[in-house]
């Protein structure tokens, strides 16, 4: 699927991709919401609308900022993740893709849209750091993977050229504007969530698992 002798640099997301989504749908939707009316006693109808209100700032940077979530709703989002960490875990045959990654020696780079917050949490937990050159997160730029801005200012710090770069994410949006920006290899995530039925995505090749990305001779 991949000519691995025209990469250089392979650009993965986390949540949905490296990590299983399950944690965060899990929180975001339901632990958040519970836990929110509880700690302000509030009714049922308050959770509804706070499920709303998290979907409505889907894919912009508040969407993605602990802090924001803590300061809007007078919480402590990190304290209530923790609560549910046992459920953040990686994907399938990640952990086997990254070291595989590790021997061919392209430069692999996390682009996430997790502020810093999330990658103290959940780096800790999974182990992700030691298979990674670098660490980008869309906090640290100031833009959310889905404006160009994002790509523009990781073009900076990372020098990667987008004809030889491979982008793996589960998110369509984040895939169009990876691609709007001139990344030649992109690929999806078939099923983000494994608690989920599986994702389609028309407009470009979705992963089941790693293995697919390596060579046929590998055993």
């Amino acid at each position: 699927m991949i000519d691995w002798q025209a990469i250089d640099t392979v650009l993965l997301d986390m949540d949905g991709t490296l990590l299983d989504l399950h944690f965060d749908s899990h929180f975001w939707l339901e632990h958040l919401p519970r836990r929110y009316v509880e700690l302000h006693q509030l009714d049922e109808a308050s959770q509804t609308a706070l499920k709303a209100r998290i979907i409505g700032e889907q894919g912009t940077l508040n969407w993605y900022s602990l802090a924001y979530w803590s300061r809007e709703l007078g919480v402590d989002v990190v304290a209530l993740k923790r609560e549910v960490q046992h459920l953040i875990g990686l994907r399938g045959d990640a952990l086997d893709f990254l070291k595989w990654l590790q021997t061919e020696h392209p430069r692999v780079v996390l682009a996430t849209n997790a502020d810093r917050a999330s990658l103290e949490l959940k780096l800790p937990l999974t182990g992700l750091e030691a298979y990674l050159d670098a660490i980008v997160s869309s906090e640290d730029v100031g833009a959310a993977k889905e404006e160009q801005a994002f790509w523009f200012a990781l073009q900076e710090l990372e020098s990667f050229d987008p004809a030889r770069t491979l982008f793996i994410d589960d998110n369509p949006h984040v895939l169009e504007s990876a691609r709007e920006f001139g990344i030649k290899h992109l690929l999806g995530i078939k099923q983000p969530d494994s608690q989920r039925p599986e994702k389609a995505l028309q407009e470009f090749i979705a992963l089941d698992r790693f293995a697919q990305l390596l060579p046929r001779d590998l055993p």
